[in-house]
């Protein structure tokens, strides 16, 4: 078998990674970056990209080699990490969904031309049938469908980026200040792009959980090479995809004064503008549809991963709920769907501060989970010669130690 057809068979954790990244720190915060600050925000954006990565590669490592997810990794390691991980989720749980069915419901009401205050309606909507689709389809409709979805992102946006890039930058207003980035504004942007750039650090455990499902839906396991090209190929597109969303963002927005929305419905119609106004007003609805569809494929692989992050933790800490990961997740999915939708209600006029919640959150806890995965696949459990080079270990303990010292300022500068 040629080496690309191996990759494609072996598609799927990685393909979900990918998808769940290009949301809300793409289409949002990437664009955001690059219209507010321009060019140098490529830094954090990259930075943030490299200094992460083997937090990620980290879950699809131990879970390829031990066949467990990087959860029982984490009790293995002793009860107290389990319970901080399950914490943090308790708390992402009621911010993470939220922000990104609130972004995906403005692109929805921007589609169907619907009035802006219903938004907590489409929310409602979409949270029905996600939930059916997660319920009836399971592991396979995700990375079936998505294969399709990430693909049709990946060319729409390469050609966006192009005619944007060809089209010229935008000129700036005569009375244009370039805006302050380390000030207290700018440093609280940095912290809630990084948090999320290229996704949450708990979403580590997710592509894990993942991983595990591939296996039920394959002869052959993947080995360590072929699970880890499979990742690092979904990682890179999300990083690349991540420029081109700045470099949109930058050639069309920056200089001229405008301040993207906090509110939902609004700042999906200056998404959608944006595309257009390089490519022309006959791609509006392609491009609307595209914007939602890649919102609601986050949606999708993130609803289902954080249902089984809550049972397998659940399991875990409670032996007597064992059972829970046979019947548990239909009313697990629907929970989520329940609570993140009352959320939705309280916060949709405000998408700006339910996303710089949910960025902070991870953002504080990244250094945390990313020494608790090198702790895993630094354990008895991986054989001496399928654990990180040395190279990795050192990137991981330089990406601990920027994303603590960054996380103490932010603490530092909040409680002051």
């Amino acid at each position: 078998m040629s080496a690309v057809k191996k990759l494609i068979k072996n598609l799927g954790p990685g393909l979900l990674f990918a998808s769940m990244a290009i949301g809300t720190s793409h289409l949002v915060l990437s664009t955001k970056a690059g219209a507010q600050y321009g060019w140098i925000m490529i830094i954090p954006i990259m930075l943030a990209n490299v200094l992460k990565y083997p937090f990620f590669e980290f879950g699809v490592r131990y879970t390829n080699i031990t066949e467990k997810t990087l959860i029982e990794g984490y009790l293995n390691r002793g009860k107290g990490y389990l319970i901080f991980y399950s914490i943090i989720t308790f708390i992402t749980t009621f911010t993470i969904l939220a922000a990104l069915y609130v972004v995906t419901a403005g692109l929805l009401v921007n589609l169907l031309k619907l009035s802006p205050d219903k938004v907590s309606i489409a929310a409602g909507g979409l949270f029905v049938l996600i939930s059916l689709l997660l319920i009836l389809g399971r592991y396979r409709l995700l990375e079936t469908s998505l294969k399709y979805v990430v693909s049709i992102l990946f060319a729409a946006l390469i050609a966006t980026t192009i005619m944007v890039v060809i089209n010229g930058k935008v000129v700036s207003n005569v009375d244009f200040v370039p805006p302050t980035l380390f000030n207290e504004v700018g440093i609280l942007f940095l912290i809630g792009l990084m948090g999320w750039m290229p996704t949450t650090v708990e979403a580590s455990s997710w592509v894990s959980l993942w991983t595990v499902e591939k296996f039920k839906t394959t002869i052959n396991k993947p080995s360590l090479k072929d699970a880890l090209s499979e990742f690092r190929l979904g990682y890179f597109i999300s990083s690349i995809l991540a420029a081109f969303f700045l470099v949109i963002g930058w050639f069309t927005l920056y200089g001229t004064n405008t301040e993207l929305s906090g509110n939902s419905v609004v700042f999906a119609d200056q998404l959608i503008q944006i595309f257009t106004n390089s490519i022309g007003v006959w791609a509006y609805i392609l491009i609307a549809v595209a914007a939602f569809a890649t919102m609601f494929s986050t949606c999708l692989t993130a609803h289902d991963a954080i249902a089984r992050v809550s049972i397998d933790s659940l399991s875990l800490l409670f032996p007597s709920l064992k059972n829970i990961k046979k019947k548990g997740l239909p009313i697990t999915i629907i929970l989520l769907a329940v609570v993140n939708f009352m959320v939705i209600t309280i916060f949709a006029a405000n998408m700006g501060l339910l996303l710089s919640i949910a960025t902070s959150v991870s953002f504080v806890v990244a250094p945390i989970i990313g020494y608790m995965n090198l702790k895993n696949v630094m354990s008895q459990e991986i054989p001496q010669e399928q654990r990180p080079k040395k190279g990795l270990q050192l990137l991981t303990y330089f990406g601990i130690l920027f994303l603590s010292l960054f996380s103490l300022y932010y603490c530092w500068m909040v409680l002051l």
